[in-house]
């Protein structure tokens, strides 16, 4: 197996039939935002292969040199359950040495689906994940934020590039809007909205 970025022509075919699936309308990005950030050079949409078969992503939204957002996570259906999923997060990590790859999982507590969103969780504290102790909101979602790191994190720094992530790409008016980085604990969520809003 191995893991490369995706052609544009592939994230194209691996949004219709990956990610729309396997995603609520309030977590998908609109295809269109993913192509820009790639373009703009902000995206890694990596695919995983196996015998040229893409059968799994790992999309990464980049930060500052050092720090990335892992936005998407999705094996095929058909190869589910069968190590895919911590093949494809082992060979990001190897990919990605040195840097700190954090992400969101939605809180199980306040999901549509809490079954599924404890085993999500369940399934990144299995492949080395780490909790940080603080949780996010993004347009109406509540999530539990995670990291990957060769080393220690100071969590202020894993907040301010956490925020820097999204900040950038939608402005300091449309972050304050839809957006809780961190989410303090016990307040009510926002509404969910399309991402796109």
């Amino acid at each position: 197996m191995e893991l490369r970025t995706a052609t544009t022509a592939e994230l194209k075919t691996i949004y219709e039939t990956l990610l729309r699936p396997s995603f609520s309308p309030a977590e998908l990005k609109p295809l269109r935002a993913m192509t820009d950030m790639l373009a703009d050079g902000c995206y890694d949409p990596l695919v995983l292969l196996d015998c040229g078969e893409i059968i799994g992503t790992c999309f990464l939204w980049l930060g500052v040199p050092g720090w990335a957002l892992l936005d998407y996570l999705c094996v095929s259906p058909a190869r589910r359950s069968g190590g895919c999923g911590a093949k494809m997060l082992r060979l990001m990590q190897k990919a990605y040495a040195g840097w700190t790859v954090f992400g969101e999982a939605e809180d199980p507590a306040l999901a549509l689906d809490p079954a599924m969103a404890k085993r999500r969780l369940g399934f990144y504290a299995r492949n080395s994940a780490v909790t940080a102790g603080y949780d996010t909101e993004a347009f109406g979602v509540r999530y539990k934020t995670l990291y990957w790191s060769d080393g220690p994190v100071d969590e202020a720094d894993l907040v301010l590039q956490h925020r820097f992530i999204y900040e950038s790409r939608f402005g300091a008016e449309k972050f304050a809007k839809y957006l809780r980085i961190p989410c303090s604990a016990g307040i009510k969520p926002m509404p969910l909205v399309p991402w796109d809003q």
